[in-house]
């Protein structure tokens, strides 16, 4: 053994002995095990003396007529001390008879106590067995004898406790019965003002729920700024949107690209595991960064691996390093060209990244929606597809989030859009149906993104790419006659939002 592992062994034993809260630190400290080792030697001594065979227990007292001490265990009878000093020899059988029964002792015999019969007596009326217990015990010490006359009083008392119990059943049956009375009608008395508290508190139909004051407890939810924080976000969205006509000024790029740029980034996303409101600000900070600057085809990939870049920096608690980035994108740009890449675009954006992110207003929703995770899983796919297809650029998140939530409960057959739901969404059912042609005009065409439509199709989203393209083959007709619709419907908000 080392003099290091010597020293350290020393000082872990003072540290166990010496007195932490102590000021000079000199004196040792008495634990529990010390303090019980001191009187263990008075407890051994004591405890000792009862623990002693049968026959020392039951045996006569001594000549000098001091009693031997009782067992702290041996005795579970009736019977009293008194009843020990004055027995003898020939008095045992009494004492033997105070251990039995009512039933035994009326059939002149001793039983041992077994678990039927302590049942029994469980079983019993306590009032009747005390009153019982507290009569033998007194009788046998007051009187000259054990004997025949013993037994005669014990009949007689039997007659006069049988009298007593049937005189004192009937009234305590009444009281009972009228105790069970008091106690059905209180409850229902209880349910009646309950009920009619609640049906004065029932708002109208098309009143909204007022969600947000269950919450007050709870400081996670801040439901006391939640509405001037969605107010903000909804102001904040006309700040951040992007051209939806950039791609007139790029001569190199098309929307197809741009499409498969967002479908590529959605496979590194899965990969890294990023939280979802990564991808979301990703898309945004390219979209905005090609609506200022012309951007050649070979460097899109870059613009998109420094938008994910900056994203999981803002977004993630621990975010990939950018060797991991570099490494995605083939090698095909160097760790400096993208450090030198997030400058410049950061620059372009004014570090503006307050960016409401469709995931809040996503949440918001699925409050009015009780939470409902098949649901809100159909929602998150229904978003994210908004980033694919360049069309849902023109609209804001908070319209996106709502019609997303709203085609997902068309699908799974829930309720209507009813005023709750209005109301926390923003947006009523008329307003959604632009944006809902869309997303069911995407459905029902070919797939053409297959790293966005395989991630959705697994387990852990409720195969949702695969349910709403089958609900979309059925039922599209119902929504939307032909693309040329959803179209002109596009066509004419971009002329109102010009104008």
């Amino acid at each position: 053994m080392s003099s290091f592992d010597v020293l350290q062994t020393r000082s872990l034993r003072q540290r166990t002995i010496t007195n932490e809260n102590d000021e000079n630190g000199t004196s040792t400290r008495v634990t529990r095990a010390k303090a019980a080792a001191l009187t263990t030697s008075d407890i051994t001594t004591a405890a000792k003396k009862p623990l002693q065979s049968k026959k020392a227990n039951t045996s006569v007292p001594t000549a000098n007529g001091a009693q031997r001490r009782r067992p702290a265990l041996g005795d579970v009878s009736n019977v009293t001390k008194t009843d020990l000093v004055d027995a003898k020899d020939g008095k045992k059988a009494a004492v033997k008879g105070g251990l039995t029964s009512k039933a035994t002792s009326q059939a002149g015999g001793v039983q041992k106590l077994s678990r039927t019969n302590t049942t029994r007596a469980a079983l019993g009326v306590k009032d009747n067995n005390t009153k019982k217990a507290t009569v033998e015990v007194k009788r046998p010490g007051s009187g000259s004898g054990i004997g025949g006359s013993s037994m005669k009083r014990s009949s007689s008392q039997k007659s006069v406790k049988e009298q007593t119990v049937h005189n004192e059943e009937p009234p305590r049956k009444k009281v009972d019965v009228e105790k069970k009375k008091s106690e059905i009608t209180k409850p229902q008395a209880v349910v009646e003002n309950v009920v009619e508290v609640k049906a004065t508190e029932i708002p109208l139909a098309d009143e909204p729920l007022d969600l947000d004051t269950e919450d007050l407890d709870d400081p996670l939810m801040a439901a006391e700024y939640v509405v001037e924080i969605f107010d903000y976000l909804k102001d904040l969205e006309l700040e951040t949107l992007p051209n939806p006509d950039y791609i007139d000024h790029q001569p190199d790029l098309e929307w197809k690209m741009r499409g498969i740029l967002v479908d590529w980034l959605i496979e590194v996303h899965t990969r890294f595991r990023l939280l979802p409101e990564t991808l979301f600000l990703a898309v945004n900070i390219i979209d905005r960064f090609l609506s200022a600057e012309v951007v050649a085809l070979d460097r899109l990939q870059l613009v998109g691996v420094t938008a994910m870049f900056i994203a999981s920096k803002y977004e993630e608690v621990l975010s990939p390093h950018v060797v991991n980035f570099s490494h995605v994108a083939d090698e095909a740009f160097s760790d400096k060209e993208i450090l030198d890449a997030e400058r410049h675009v950061l620059a372009t954006l004014d570090y503006n990244m307050s960016y409401p992110n469709p995931m809040n207003f996503l949440r918001r929703i699925s409050k009015a929606d009780n939470y409902d995770i098949q649901t809100r899983t159909l929602g998150k796919y229904l978003m994210e597809l908004s980033l694919l297809d360049h069309r849902f650029m023109a609209y804001k998140q908070s319209h996106i989030g709502a019609a997303a939530m709203y085609l997902a409960r068309v699908i799974l057959d829930r309720s209507e859009w009813d005023a709750t739901l209005a109301h926390y969404s923003g947006y009523t059912e008329e307003e959604i149906q632009p944006v809902l042609q869309l997303m069911i005009d995407y459905l029902h065409r070919p797939v053409a993104h297959e790293a966005f439509f395989k991630k959705y199709a697994s387990k852990k989203f409720l195969k949702a790419s695969i349910v709403t393209r089958q609900w979309a083959k059925k039922y599209h007709s119902l929504y939307i006659e032909s693309s040329i619709k959803v179209n002109e419907s596009y066509e004419a908000h971009n002329k109102c939002n010009a104008e």
